[in-house]
């Protein structure tokens, strides 16, 4: 770019050891490695982040907001500065049919995917990314140990490539590849460039009875491994929509703010003016200039802010005190191109740090808050759905302003309501609440926000949290059940109106805020030294404990004393709500037929006859998430939408997916057909956001429980289904129905779920 030099530029002359990056463990070892990709981007192998943070190796789920520990190198060799990263794209490791990879691999031998895209919080120093070129059969590379050693270099040479997977055989001599290599770069010194990433050893044979390493013999496969080629990691990070975070970016000479700019920082400045604001924009955006004592060019200087997203943020900030208008007017003009970012580096930065500072109740509420805060906008990334908040942030940053003023420049920004609203989730008069505040007010006084207009946003958060706070919602207590054979397993939450946080089961359990989880499930032996970044620790070889399950009647004891707890810490009034999250095949469980036989109960506990016990599939809504619009508009008009009642015995999906298009105030659908139509359409109807329902899990038509429903308002059936339930006790000739409720509250958070068990 001239006078403006990227750290991360690709640069040939960049030295191969500093591009090295070590991903540690808890304990301080050495995971793997990681390769630059920019000045805030690095890229290493999935298995190496979940080794780093103590996960199965091949854990599919992507790790959220969990972040690693990533150091640099030092060129005096030394350990160079440490930096944490969280994972922005998560690509785990499958077979080439797409399913997971098992164990450690061992069957499968090799793997396609296994990257991890991580996003620096700081940056790397002065050390450049180095250029990328595709892998092919015949070069010579070399590797390094994770721990960036200059003497842990092994040197291979590419026995084959069909792009997606390069074969490397090592040198006779010297170091090998072996564990704490995976994700290290494989370096071609002969073009001076990166080709891939390390991956996998072919370790020596072992005793299928013992484990132990059989005696070698000469043909055994010696110092062989495998790696994945830049031109799969370019592909991979494209198919996952990533590749944009990392490609390089030209100046636009078509942006239309390109002209405007340059002409505004023509008057504004030339000369010593220009290299001094130059020089301060590029120290807080992390880049290069030149110091041979030369100025940028206005061009250059307006090129580097239609290129770089927060350049012109920052440079707002530099004039905003002295030259309020001319800042104004950057801001104007910056508006017409679409890269400039609302944020300085340092705005984002303080904001994602006062963010993490956040207690799990706030936390566990971003996506309601942001729903509240921002009713009007288009569908929003989930904080919860393993891609962690990072990307909600992001997402709201490029939302423009929603004031009710009528000028353009007394907008409050989408991303500065919602901070004003997850600020008033944090206790009055609090650090943190305070914190956020202040960090608004500074960044709408960069923007030259008015105070009333920002005022105004912060009184519509403070009545929504009143709002809030006076919801007659009842406490809840949430229930994930899965399968285990003839078995089922239990992860439990309650939530008593602060977002839900789990709790452990059995006798111990306990809805106070002090109640801990039971440990997850069972970790899997891992086999000998597959993945190069595996754990050799040999005291992981026991296995922790396996996961409990229960029969239906020891789940509904466990579920007993979690609700009778919740009564302890929350008495009231008001029963809790049980919202059992299941899975689409799991609809029909009859859960609220589950009955405590404990010898030792006076009275039997039968759970949907004692609670209102209502189902809730969030993974259908995740499958069709286009239909999560529908979904929230059709709970806001929950008591005054219409009800839909199918009984069309020849209906089928189609049939009703053009049904609720057409009925677009339906919030209610009553299923009354044959079981062999009517599980299909339950689904249909909760795939498209009908939040209320109802069927009958018994054989035939004509149900009596479905008809008896159709007379209860749609804010009561869950008490209206309860009741029932208690009448079949107490006379199943009168009422032989089999109710089941479909409920999905948009206003109150489920859990992130794992919904597929190790």
């Amino acid at each position: 770019m001239g006078w403006f030099r990227s750290v991360g530029d690709p640069s040939p002359s960049a030295d191969p050891r500093q591009c090295v990056l070590s991903v540690r463990r808890r304990d301080g070892r050495s995971a793997g490695g990681a390769v630059l990709l920019g000045p805030e981007w690095a890229i290493t192998c999935a298995h190496v982040v979940n080794d780093a943070l103590g996960r199965e190796l091949f854990a599919a789920e992507p790790p959220g907001e969990a972040a690693v520990t990533v150091v640099g190198a030092d060129p005096a060799g030394g350990e160079g500065l440490r930096h944490q990263a969280v994972t922005a794209c998560w690509i785990p490791a499958r077979r080439p049919d797409g399913s997971p990879v098992p164990g450690g691999g061992v069957e499968t031998g090799e793997w396609l995917g296994d990257l991890a895209l991580l996003r620096l919080t700081g940056l790397p120093g002065a050390a450049a990314a180095p250029q990328w070129l595709e892998m092919a059969q015949g070069q010579t590379l070399r590797s390094w140990h994770g721990s960036g050693l200059a003497r842990s270099y092994a040197d291979v040479r590419v026995g084959a490539c069909d792009g997606r997977i390069g074969y490397l055989d090592g040198a006779p001599t010297g170091m090998a590849i072996g564990p704490g290599y995976s994700g290290g770069p494989l370096w071609s010194g002969g073009a001076h460039a990166v080709v891939g990433l390390v991956v996998a050893q072919f370790a020596p044979p072992a005793d299928p009875a013992t484990g132990a390493a059989v005696p070698h013999s000469p043909q055994h496969v010696v110092r062989r491994a495998w790696g994945v080629p830049w031109q799969r990691i370019r592909e991979e990070l494209r198919e996952a929509g990533a590749w944009e975070l990392v490609a390089t970016r030209a100046c636009d000479p078509d942006d239309p703010a390109l002209p405007l700019l340059t002409g505004l920082l023509e008057q504004l400045a030339a000369g010593e003016r220009l290299r001094t604001l130059g020089r301060e924009v590029a120290d807080r955006c992390g880049l290069g200039h030149r110091t041979d004592g030369s100025a940028p060019t206005a061009r250059e200087f307006a090129e580097l802010l239609v290129t770089h997203p927060r350049a012109l943020a920052a440079l707002s900030g530099l004039l905003r005190r002295d030259e309020p208008h001319t800042a104004a007017m950057l801001l104007a003009c910056g508006r017409f191109s679409e890269v400039p970012q609302l944020l300085s580096p340092s705005e984002e930065r303080a904001l994602h740090t006062l963010l993490k500072e956040l207690p799990p109740e706030v936390t566990g509420r971003l996506d309601e808050v942001v729903r509240a805060a921002l009713p009007r906008a288009a569908a929003l990334p989930s904080a919860l759905d393993g891609r962690g908040a990072r990307r909600l942030w992001d997402h709201l940053e490029q939302l423009p302003g929603d004031s009710r003023a009528q000028s353009e420049d007394r907008r409050v920004p989408a991303l500065l309501r919602a901070v004003e609203f997850v600020a008033v989730l944090c206790p009055e008069g609090s650090g943190q609440r305070a914190r956020l505040r202040l960090w608004v007010d500074g960044v709408a006084e960069r923007l030259a926000t008015p105070r009333s207009a920002l005022a105004e946003r912060r009184a519509e958060a403070e009545e929504w949290a009143r709002t809030a706070a006076a919801r007659t919602g009842p406490p809840r207590v949430l229930v994930q059940v899965s399968r285990a054979g003839e078995r089922y397993r239990l992860r439990v939450w309650c939530d008593e109106g602060s977002g839900p946080r789990q709790v452990p089961t059995g006798r111990a359990a306990s809805c106070s805020p002090y109640g801990g989880s039971r440990p997850g499930a069972a970790a899997s032996a891992e086999p000998r030294g597959e993945p190069v970044g595996a754990r050799q620790d040999p005291v992981r070889g026991a296995a922790e404990q396996p996961e409990e399950t229960y029969t239906a009647a020891e789940a509904a004891r466990a579920l007993l004393d979690v609700l009778e707890s919740l009564h302890r810490s929350a008495p009231g009034e008001e029963r809790p709500l049980v919202e059992t999250l299941v899975d689409s095949a799991s609809l029909n469980l009859p859960v609220d037929e589950w009955e405590s036989q404990d010898s030792g109960d006076l009275v039997p506990g039968v759970l949907g006859a004692e609670y209102q016990l209502v189902v809730h599939c969030p993974e259908l809504l995740r499958r069709h998430e286009r239909f999560v619009p529908d979904w929230r508009r059709r709970w806001r008009q929950l008591d005054s939408g219409d009800a839909v009642r199918i009984t069309d015995e020849s209906a089928g999906g189609r049939e009703v997916y053009a049904l609720l298009l057409d009925r677009r105030d339906a919030v209610r659908v009553t299923v009354d057909v044959p079981d062999r139509a009517r599980d299909e359409i339950v689904k249909v109807c909760l795939s498209m956001g009908i939040p209320v329902v109802v069927w009958d899990r018994s054989t035939g038509r004509q149900s009596h429980a479905v008809r008896h429903m159709t007379e209860v308002t749609t804010r009561a059936l869950p008490e209206g289904v309860r009741s029932y339930r208690a009448k079949t006790l107490l006379r199943p000739g009168e009422f032989p129905g089999r109710p089941v409720l479909a409920w999905a509250d948009a206003d109150r958070t489920v859990p992130r779920l794992m919904l597929s068990e190790p």
